[in-house]
């Protein structure tokens, strides 16, 4: 074994869960290589040799089921946007019948 093995990042599968790996690509993304990450990723060779669409499908896909999974949290947060939608609504309705008042000649 070469004495550069040493050196060398450790090599890591991505994992979309681990926020230090969500942050090493947001690094990748900004500064556009790999320069500044402490680890090396290791794609699989059904993507093709190509690791950053390797790393965006997963990140979609951890994202995506963390917010449609049916988990108890998704749900209570899908109810509280639904609620709040519902308050802004009314309130716009309101908010415009007030408008329509203000429109209106007043008789004298």
């Amino acid at each position: 074994m070469s004495k550069l093995e040493y050196k060398l990042r450790p090599l890591v599968a991505f994992d979309p869960a681990n926020k230090d790996h969500r942050r090493y690509y947001a690094e990748f993304v900004e500064h556009g290589g790999w320069g500044r990450c402490p680890v090396r990723f290791i794609c699989p060779e059904d993507y093709g040799h190509d690791l950053p669409t390797m790393i965006k499908n997963s990140l979609i896909a951890h994202y995506v089921d963390r917010e449609f999974s049916g988990t108890k949290m998704s749900q209570e947060r899908s109810r509280e946007l639904t609620q709040a939608a519902d308050r802004m609504y009314r309130e716009a309705g309101q908010l415009r019948k007030e408008a329509q008042a203000l429109l209106k000649p007043r008789r004298r």
